[in-house]
């Protein structure tokens, strides 16, 4: 006789990693949720967060490079600490079908260790999938730049890889939400996406997918797109597929060119095929032509009215990332300009008041540049130098032939060559001051007789 045998179903191994401080309190959120056939890992460097962790799986890496104290914001000691204990990490992941690695971007440990566990699971042939969050705008552009580093690293590591900003959350938690609320609805997308993946292998459904279909999608995916709706009543199918391909809490919120789509429709016993089908036509319209689309149906008698539509879009095209510039408007004037009135050098130069009428400028006409320069009426006293630019000093030369009251022009003669009278020894001394001095001299000592024949004799006269 044959004996029947009972065939086991095999079961699909899902682990969770969460990597910091970010990744280790999501996974409390998970494991507080009471997710079904999922294993927890918790993989920090600070060993005081890691002991409030709920995960059974608990590593702490880096004691030698970080000793237990975390890795202070810096990537490259969370990599390092990593590399450390990566022994421990690959024999923590062994045997797990999927991965699911989560941690926070732009910090230390989750930003250097999680590429590292994710290169030691992929090396151990799992399927590996990141779902990582970005810091908010307000943490700094240095954070920031860290965890775009962070994401780029990880994506080369990873099948498939999930991103939420932070920044996102204002716009689905809305105004007054409780910060741990808020915090709580970004953790929900991960506890969704496990939530859906794991129905989908786990619970036999009337539209049956395992673990083949799942690894179709996900595999070497590069960017994906989860989101999860539900509905109510009559058109809730609809409407819960409607939300699916929206999620507002993903950097990327459409489905739109994806080549893989995974649906998983989970209702109550009295869910209609039509709901199935108009949800399933919905997400289809949205895809791509040539999507490879996997739907899985699945009846759970607690749900009641409710429809609750999960959907996975892996296989676009990869975004150049460029870098983004800031808009420089070009620069005008808030204020009329200075203007400068134009000259012709020193021709065009007025005279400085004193030289004519008290205040009056004369303006120098081009034949007087030869033009001697007249006695002083106000002589310059004596002892006082003169620190006059040239260009004032050639200024001061230049006369108009025509002044009022006004000598006879004379040449110019150096101050050395004027002949000074030597005094008789009885008669009595006359003050310097008394000779007139020219414009801009100083006193001088006379010059020896010789000089003095050089002297024209109608000087002499007036002297």
């Amino acid at each position: 006789m044959f004996e029947l045998q009972e065939l086991e179903r095999p079961i699909a191994k899902l682990k969770v990693a969460g990597v910091g401080g970010g990744g280790g309190n999501a996974i409390n959120s998970m494991i507080a949720a009471n997710i079904f056939g999922v294993e927890f890992i918790a993989i920090n460097t600070d060993k005081q967060h890691l002991e409030a962790s709920l995960a059974p799986v608990r590593i702490q890496i880096g004691s030698q490079v970080t000793r237990g104290l975390g890795a202070g914001a810096d990537p490259e000691l969370g990599r390092l600490a990593a590399v450390e204990d990566r022994t421990a990490i690959a024999a923590a992941l062994e045997g797990a079908d999927m991965v699911f690695i989560t941690a926070g971007m732009g910090g230390g440990t989750g930003t250097g260790a999680s590429p590292i566990v994710a290169a030691a699971a992929r090396e151990l042939g799992i399927i590996t999938v990141g779902v990582v969050t970005r810091p908010f705008f307000y943490e700094g552009k240095k954070r920031a730049m860290r965890a775009d580093e962070g994401v780029r690293e990880l994506r080369q590591n990873v099948d498939t890889l999930i991103v939420i900003p932070n920044d996102r959350i204002n716009a689905v938690a809305g105004k007054g939400t409780p910060l741990l609320k808020s915090f709580a609805i970004a953790n929900d997308v991960l506890r969704q996406a496990i939530q859906g993946i794991s129905d989908l292998i786990l619970i036999p459904g009337l539209i049956n997918l395992d673990f083949a279909d799942v690894k179709a999608i996900m595999q070497n995916g590069g960017r994906a797109v989860i989101g999860v709706g539900t509905g109510k009543g009559e058109g809730g199918a609809f409407e819960a597929a409607k939300k699916a391909i929206s999620n507002q809490l993903l950097e990327d919120t459409s489905i739109e060119g994806a080549r893989g789509i995974l649906i998983n429709i989970t209702g109550g016993i009295n869910m209609p095929l039509d709901a199935v089908q108009e949800a399933a036509s919905l997400i289809h319209d949205a895809s791509a032509d040539d999507a490879n689309i996997i739907l899985g149906a699945v009846i759970n008698p607690d749900m009641e009215d409710e429809v609750r539509v999960t959907v996975i879009a892996t296989g676009f095209e990869e975004k150049l990332e460029k870098a983004v510039l800031p808009n420089i408007k070009p620069w005008t004037p808030t204020k009329e300009p200075v203007r400068l009135p134009a000259t012709d050098g020193i021709l065009s130069k007025t005279m400085p008041s004193g030289i004519n009428s008290p205040g009056v400028p004369t303006p120098v006409s081009a034949h007087a540049v030869s033009q001697p320069v007249p006695h002083s009426p106000h002589p310059q006293p004596l002892g006082q130098p003169s620190f006059a630019s040239p260009a004032a000093d050639a200024t001061k030369r230049v006369v108009d032939p025509v002044l009022p009251n006004a000598e006879k022009p004379q040449p110019v003669v150096p101050q050395e060559q004027i002949f000074r009278p030597e005094p008789d020894a009885g008669a009595p001394q006359q003050a310097d001051a008394a000779l007139p001095a020219q414009p801009g001299s100083l006193k001088e000592p006379l010059l020896p007789m010789e000089d003095e024949l050089d002297i024209p004799s109608y000087l002499r006269k007036r002297l």
